[in-house]
């Protein structure tokens, strides 16, 4: 059976990234997330209350969008980054999800920083990228992701996913991730 699909017809556009500074120059949606919502994620509740407390609830990551149709046949694209930091022993990351149409795959290039792209399934596979400038992790459909900053400065990337993905974060509150990537005797270790 055919399902037949609706997409809108926008203008073409133009969209500059500055390079060096691993920015848009003129996003049109910015979204900011604090240590806050990290509320549940990390494995030290406490180190993360003592952050927020000690810090005036800081930056954790951030993305940088433009306004696209989230309809079939369009392209969701975007700068996001992670500040540098650790939550105990842990470093800062991302939420985390799956995308709503588990379908679909989403593409990640590093601009700047380092650090992993950590990925799991709801069998328990679990899988870590390493993400430094110019690489680029391809995730793959079904594959829940979270970008983990083990540098000392902003990991930056580029992703690029279907734009009627859609965004599953609940699945990883519940389940989280088997792996915690973490600082241990001045080495980055995943366990």
């Amino acid at each position: 059976m055919h399902i037949k699909r609706t997409t809108q017809l926008i203008e073409p556009y133009s969209e500059w990234i500055d390079l060096e500074t691993a920015t848009l120059k003129n996003p049109r949606t910015h979204n900011v997330r604090r240590a806050s919502v990290m509320r549940g994620y990390y494995k030290d509740e406490q180190a993360l209350n003592r952050l927020i407390e000690a810090h005036d609830d800081p930056v954790h990551y951030e993305t940088f969008e433009p306004q696209l149709p989230q309809e079939y046949g369009h392209l969701i694209y975007g700068l996001s980054t992670l500040w540098p930091g650790r939550v105990g022993d842990e470093f800062f990351m991302t939420k985390g999800h799956y995308h709503t149409v588990v379908e679909t795959g989403e593409i990640y290039l590093c601009l700047r920083g380092e650090g992993y792209m950590l990925m799991k399934t709801q069998d328990g596979q679990c899988r870590a990228e390493k993400m430094t400038r110019g690489g680029l992790v391809y995730v793959p459909p079904y594959w829940a992701h979270r970008s983990v900053n083990t540098g000392d400065g902003p990991l930056t990337t580029l992703f690029v996913y279907p734009a009627d993905a859609g965004h599953n974060y609940g699945d990883i509150t519940e389940e989280g991730f088997p792996k915690r990537i973490v600082l241990r005797n001045g080495e980055v270790v995943i366990e």
